[in-house]
Formats: structure tokens, sequence, C-alpha cells
């Protein structure tokens, strides 16, 4: 199995510098080559250009400019053209089946902050000895620079990516490794139920609370972001370096949420998996949740729409995307694996609206948020809880029909 490493590396400022100018040379590779793919289809014959003719260039590219393109990993550059071809792939696919297609855009230098390499020992070298306390990553026109390794790799090293996140700078390693030791069994099942109100509930009844960090930051966010628009009308040549700074305030803010929101899941994944055999979850369509609300013209105002409760979807929005139920899930499911647990999806649909005890289907059933009440049999609980009840349920039975 293929299993990835983030660790922080602590570059100089000569090689900061170095990693820099890498990640712009990289960027103005990739806009150069989105830019021929588009000249070449505007052209009458409506020519495609392929990433293999486009790889085929890069000798001659790296000939033309030494300074800028030649001093780089010949292998990094081929997979920053990879990466362009899959999202012309992505794009062609979104468009054959109806979807938004979302044209590939050009990239600017605060947008770019990925170099791949894509094998170990091709233009870059991962160096870890275990009886040197320092542990080191070789990158070609960078240099030798220092890891903050916190944790040991095991397996091969597969490929090598560095990333810059604000002023950091991280290594992203994947590594094969063979399929770890599956934990003990505990001959616990459960069922989750994701919420905005509580972030989880099993059905044990267990409430997980939900941290609401980005609503936590949001003052702080909100004076950041207040001050940074009091740059919005100086022209981007004569922005200051107090205009750096707070880019970099709102860019800070929003990591440090993101990471919390990572450590929440990650900690509430962990603590699943190691105490239960078998989840069961909804199947939750995120993407369709989060949606805009479209307008709606006014035909008796000419220029004015209709109300269709737009802003109470978006605040629903934001509480969904604050809460991060897609993150938790794909951890969820990562841990899972490579603990050998059991994870299924279920259908969501009137999972907080079927009683339990009698199996009554029924949107009166749940007179409030919370509180769920049988019109039928009478019976009352939490209404979370009794999701959680009938998505483990309908697990079961998933799991039942469908052995593995």
């Amino acid at each position: 199995m293929i299993r990835a490493y983030k660790f922080l590396i602590r570059p100089t400022v000569g090689q900061a510098a170095a990693l820099t100018a890498m990640l712009v040379d990289h960027c103005s590779l990739y806009n150069g080559a989105l830019q021929e793919r588009r000249d070449a289809y505007r052209h009458p014959s409506k020519t495609s250009i392929t990433y293999g003719q486009q790889s085929a260039q890069l000798k001659d590219i790296r000939a033309f400019d030494p300074e800028r393109q030649g001093r780089w990993s010949f292998s990094s550059q081929q997979a920053t053209l990879r990466r362009l071809d899959k999202a012309f792939a992505a794009f062609f696919r979104r468009a054959k089946t109806g979807e938004k297609p979302g044209y590939p855009r050009y990239r600017g230098v605060t947008w770019f902050d990925t170099v791949e390499f894509p094998k170990d020992g091709d233009g870059c070298r991962w160096d870890s000895t275990p009886n040197d306390p320092v542990t080191r990553v070789r990158l070609q026109g960078v240099g030798h620079i220092k890891v903050n390794q916190h944790r040991p790799v095991d397996g091969k090293v597969k490929t090598v990516s560095v990333k810059r996140e604000g002023r950091r700078w991280y290594v992203v390693l994947t590594a094969d490794q063979v399929q770890p030791e599956p934990l003990p069994a505990t001959g616990s099942v459960v069922g989750i139920d994701l919420g905005i109100a509580s972030f989880l509930t099993t059905s044990h009844g267990e409430h997980v609370e939900n941290p609401r960090h980005a609503r936590k930051a949001a003052a702080k966010l909100q004076a950041a972001q207040h001050k940074l628009a009091r740059f919005a009308h100086v022209r981007r040549d004569k922005r200051t370096a107090n205009h750096q700074r707070a880019v970099r305030k709102v860019a800070n803010l929003h990591g440090k949420v993101r990471r919390q929101r990572l450590d929440h899941a990650h900690k509430t994944a962990l603590e699943l998996v190691r105490e239960h055999d078998f989840i069961a979850h909804e199947d939750l369509k995120i993407c369709n949740m989060v949606t805009t609300v479209a307008p709606k013209p006014d035909p008796e105002r000419p220029g004015g729409f209709l109300r269709n409760g737009a802003a109470a979807k978006t605040g629903l929005n934001r509480s969904i995307s604050d809460a991060g139920w897609g993150v938790f899930l794909t951890i969820l499911h990562a841990k899972a694996e490579s603990a050998g647990r059991d994870v299924i999806a279920v259908d969501p649909r009137n999972t907080s609206r079927t009683c339990p005890e009698c199996g009554h289907v029924s949107a009166e059933n749940r007179p409030t948020q919370e509180k769920f009440h049988c019109v039928s049999c009478g019976h009352q609980a939490h209404a979370d809880h009794v999701g959680a009840l009938n998505v483990l349920r309908a697990g079961l039975v998933r799991r039942v029909a469908n052995p593995a």
C-alpha cells in the first residue's frame, strides 16, 4: 500500500530563495504549456497538443533558457506538464458528463505551490540515515535541506514533493510499504450520524462536540480581511510591505483553522477505528449540500429577484464547510483500511425520520432539530441518535448482502 508522509523542512535563506525560484520557473513552464494548448486549439485546424508532444520539447526549452529551466530536474518538469495534462483530462471528462467543465486556468506565482519529483534518486534524494540525528532531502538546484522528521518512514520512498504553505516549506513523501497488521478485533459495531449541532453522534448515544474552528476565528479573520481590503484600490506595483503583512495575516489565520480541523478529524477517526470493527456512515453528497442557491428573477420587477432563502442557505453552507465532513470521512476510510476495519456508506434518506422501534417513516416524527417523537408508537429519543441507529442497521444489512 502507498502511504504519504509530510515533514517540515528548514531551508537556509539561500535555499529558500532557490525553492521560490524553482516554483516560479515551474509555474512559468505550466502557464507556457497551457498557452500552447490554447493557441493550438484556436487555430483553424483545431490541433490538439498532447503531453508527449510537450514533454519532447523540454530538451530544447532547457537548452534555450539554461538559467531558468535548465538548472531544475528534468523529471520534475515532466511532472508539471503531466499535472497540466491531468487538468485537461478532468476538464474533458466533466464536459462529457454534463458537469461544470472548469477550463484549466493560468497559475499565479502565489497559486503554484508544489513541485513533484516522480522518483526518488532522479533530481532528488531522500537521505534518512538511522544513525544520523539530522535528516536531509537533496533537491537538484537547491542542495541538501534539513528535515524535521518527527516519525520514521516505513517502506521504500517512491515520490518526493516540495510544498509551500505561507512562509513554511514542507516535503511530502509517498512510500510503498507492506499492508500493516490489522488491529485486534473488539467485537463492536457502530453507526455515526454527522451533524452541525454535534460533529457526530454514535449509535451508542455518544456525542462528539463540533469544535467550530472557523466560527471561533471569525472575528480575527474579519478584522484581518478588512485590513487587507484597504489595499484593494492600490496598484499592484505600488503595494508596500504592509500589504504583504496583511496577506500573510489572512493566510496564517486560514492555515491555522485548516490545521485545527485536520487535527480534530484525525483524532476522532482514530478513536473510532481503535474501538470498533465495523463503522457505518451516511453517504453524504456534500458538494450538493453546499451548492449556492440560484437566484430567481422577479417577473414583476425587472432586474429584481424573488426571495429564495439564499441567506439562510449561506449560513448552513458555512457551518457544513466548517465541520469538515468530507475531510473527516476521507481520513476515516484511510485509517480503517490500514487497521483492517470495515467502513460502509449507506443511503442517508429518512435516517432521522424512521422510528427504530416500529419502523414508521414520517417527517412529523421529528418535530424539532434535536427531538424525535414517533407519531405511531410514541418512541422518544434524540434525533441524531435515532439517525445513527438507522445508519448502523442499514450498514449491517449491506454488510451481510455484500460480504468482503
